[in-house]
C-alpha cells in the first residue's frame, strides 16, 4: 500500500511541478482534490503517518509540502498560505525578488542563521547542528547572496552581526515561530504555544504588570520575552520584531531626538500616561523626610544612572537631568544593583515615582523633584503593527499604574 500511494504522491507532484507556470492555481488545486478523492480510507490512514515521516525527516522541499498537502487537504494548504505569508504554496520556501530574478532561501538555513547568531560562532553553531563548518559557512553565504545583504562581518576574533543582519534575524525568528505553531498544529497534535516579548527601560512596573499577565495567559506551553535594556536597544527590538512592543518615555529634554529617531526607525510611540519626575532613596536616607527635593539637595550624594552602552547621552538616558554635572556617578545596567547601591550608599536616581512596593519591600521610597519636567510614558510599535490581545491586555494592565496626580 505504502508503494501505491507513494507512486500516486510522486506522479501528481510531477504532473503539478511541470504545469505550475501555465496552469491558473484553481486548476492545480482541482487536480489536489480529485487526486485526494482517489484514495480509500485505509489509503488515508498510511497516508498520515507517511507524512509524519516527511515531517520528522527534516524534509524541506517544495515535494515535501505538495505531498503534505494530500494529508489533510486543501484545508491545510490553505492554512500554511495564510499562517505563514513568507512560505510559498506549495513549497517550504521563501521567494527574495532581486529585481533580476527570483531566488529561494529554505527554512533550515533561517535556522542555521539564528543558531550562528546565538552562540556567536560559525565553529561552536556548527556543533551544536551537527554539520561541518565549511558546510554552515557555504550556506551562510550562499543565505547573504540571495538576500542582497551581509548578515555577519568575519574576524579573526570571530563574528560581528551587521545591521542588516540584525533585522533579517527580526524576520527569521518570525517565520520559525510561525513555523513551530503550523508543526504544533498540525502534526504534534500539542496545544498552541503563547508567545508575547517586551522590551522596557528599568521600571518595576513594567515587570510586575508582565509576571501578572503570565500568570493570567500562561497555559501549559508558552514563550515569554521580557528584557529591560537600554533605550536605543528597544527601539532596535521593536524594529527587528524581536519583541512586541517597547516601553519608554519622552520629555521636554529629549523629544525631539527620540522622536526623530523613532520616526527613522518606521516606529510609531503612543504615550500611556504622564508622570511628574521623582528621587527614589532608601527609607533612611537624610533627605527622605523631606516633601520635595531639590537638584541642589541632592548634590552630595552618588547620582546612579543606567548603562546606555555606545548610546551614553541625554537623548537617550533612562534619568531626568542626567545633563546636570555631578561629583559623583554611578552607572549601572541591572535594577537590583541600584537598589544595593541606595540601601549601601545613600545614592539615589530620578524616575518616575511608580514603585510597586510589594516587590521591593518598605525600603525604597520616592520623593517629589522639585524640578519642573514630565515624563510621557509610552508604547512603541512599527508602523502599521497590530497589537496582538495580549498586547492589548499588557498594556491596559500598564496604565492602572497611571499618577493620579501627574
Amino acid at each position: 500500500m505504502n508503494l501505491t500511494i507513494t507512486e500516486h504522491m510522486g506522479k501528481a507532484y510531477s504532473e503539478w511541478k511541470l504545469n505550475q507556470d501555465k496552469e491558473p492555481v484553481s486548476e492545480i488545486e482541482k487536480k489536489y482534490q480529485e487526486l485526494l478523492e482517489t484514495l480509500s480510507p485505509e489509503q488515508e490512514e498510511v497516508i498520515t503517518e507517511y507524512c509524519n515521516a516527511i515531517f520528522s525527516s527534516g524534509a524541506d522541499t517544495e515535494e515535501f509540502f505538495y505531498r503534505l498537502g494530500l494529508k489533510d487537504g486543501l484545508n491545510l494548504k490553505n492554512t500554511v498560505k495564510s499562517v505563514l505569508e513568507s512560505l510559498k504554496t506549495g513549497e517550504i520556501s521563501i521567494e527574495i525578488c532581486n529585481n533580476k530574478k527570483d531566488k529561494e532561501m529554505t527554512v533550515q538555513q533561517l535556522k542555521y542563521i539564528l543558531k550562528v547568531a546565538e552562540v556567536g560562532s560559525i565553529t561552536e553553531a556548527a556543533k551544536l547542528l551537527f554539520i561541518s563548518q565549511p558546510s554552515l559557512s557555504n550556506s551562510i553565504k550562499e543565505t547573504e547572496k540571495e538576500a542582497g545583504i551581509t548578515i555577519f562581518l568575519r574576524s579573526r576574533t570571530g563574528i560581528t552581526l551587521t545591521k542588516d543582519g540584525a533585522e533579517f534575524l527580526g524576520y527569521a525568528r518570525q517565520v520559525i515561530q510561525q513555523m513551530e505553531l503550523l508543526e504544533d498544529r498540525y502534526v504534534t497534535n500539542l496545544p498552541g504555544k503563547v508567545t508575547f516579548g517586551v522590551s522596557s527601560q528599568h521600571y518595576t512596573f513594567t515587570e510586575n504588570t508582565f509576571v501578572e499577565l503570565v500568570k493570567r495567559f500562561g497555559q501549559e506551553r508558552y514563550a515569554f520575552y521580557y528584557n529591560e535594556t537600554g533605550t536605543h536597544q528597544i527601539l532596535d527590538d521593536v524594529k527587528n520584531r524581536v519583541c512586541d512592543l517597547g516601553i519608554l518615555y519622552v520629555s521636554h529634554e529629549n523629544e525631539v531626538v527620540m522622536r526623530k529617531v523613532i520616526e527613522e526607525n518606521h516606529l510609531v510611540f503612543t504615550e500611556l500616561f504622564s508622570a511628574k519626575p521623582h528621587v527614589f532613596l532608601q527609607k533612611d536616607h537624610p533627605l527622605a523626610s523631606k516633601k520635595v527635593v531639590s537638584v541642589h539637595d541632592l548634590a552630595p550624594y552618588p547620582r546612579l544612572n543606567f548603562v546606555q552602552g555606545e548610546y551614553e547621552s541625554v537623548y537617550f538616558s533612562e534619568e531626568l537631568f542626567s545633563s546636570i554635572p555631578v561629583d559623583k556617578e554611578i552607572r549601572v545596567n541591572d535594577r537590583g544593583a541600584i537598589v544595593n547601591f541606595m540601601l549601601g550608599l545613600n545614592a539615589y536616581t530620578i524616575s518616575s515615582g511608580i514603585f510597586p512596593k510589594y516587590l521591593n519591600g518598605e525600603n525604597i521610597i520616592s520623593v517629589p523633584l522639585a524640578e519642573n519636567e514630565t515624563m510621557h510614558i509610552g508604547y512603541v510599535l512599527n508602523e502599521n503593527q497590530e497589537l496582538s490581545e495580549l498586547g492589548k491586555s499588557y498594556l491596559e494592565e500598564l496604565r492602572k499604574y497611571a499618577p493620579t496626580n501627574p
